[in-house]
């Protein structure tokens, strides 16, 4: 690599870091081996989308891979907790129990979590994985637009249409084939809510 790409590469992530206003994260190496989870379910992809109860409005996208581990892409997102370390919006070791914080920090009074599953094949599962750990830090109002970019390089996502709006994300996704959906509601506020222990 040469000294004016490495010159370049660095303005572009300085470029990008100050176009959010959530500080750049990158747990250290031991983190996230130390963290790693495999999931013995099914290799597959989830994408949330957090929408509003009052106006129907689509407001925060995240998509959970299950591929040689289980990650979560929540691009430009506000979750964090000391068990899953993250490094550029992809969290580390999602248990169980993390995936159940994750959901009902965000399923509340105003809010549900739209949760769609598609299965795919490992070797799929795991491309989507790297290209989300490439991605690198995504700006604010971007998390559904980071996304898109992620599947439309994936063989059999090319159709879709790139979008800002986590509904137009949640509207396609729904319609691929093998794509199946849960909705979560909640009448507590994650502050209110007991500490899931499993």
């Amino acid at each position: 690599m040469t000294q004016i790409t490495r010159l370049l590469a660095l303005v572009s992530l300085v470029i990008l870091a100050a176009c959010t206003t959530k500080p750049v994260v990158y747990a250290p190496e031991a983190d996230v081996i130390a963290a790693r989870y495999q999931h013995d379910g099914p290799t597959e992809i989830v994408i949330f989308n957090v929408i509003t109860n009052d106006g129907d409005r689509g407001e925060h996208a995240a998509m959970l891979i299950n591929a040689s581990q289980r990650v979560l892409f929540d691009p430009a997102g506000t979750w964090t907790h000391p068990d899953s370390p993250e490094r550029h919006d992809v969290h580390y070791g999602i248990t169980p129990a993390q995936l159940y914080r994750y959901t009902y920090y965000h399923a509340r009074r105003t809010h549900r979590v739209r949760i769609q599953h598609l299965e795919v094949p490992p070797a799929t599962a795991e491309y989507i994985l790297r290209l989300a750990e490439q991605y690198g830090p995504v700006p604010d109002a971007y998390c559904a637009r980071s996304i898109f970019d992620i599947l439309r390089q994936v063989p059999g996502f090319e159709g879709l249409e790139t979008s800002f709006y986590p509904n137009r994300l949640s509207e396609q996704f729904a319609l691929i084939p093998g794509v199946w959906e849960e909705v979560i509601y909640s009448d507590a506020e994650p502050t209110e809510r007991q500490q899931y222990t499993q």
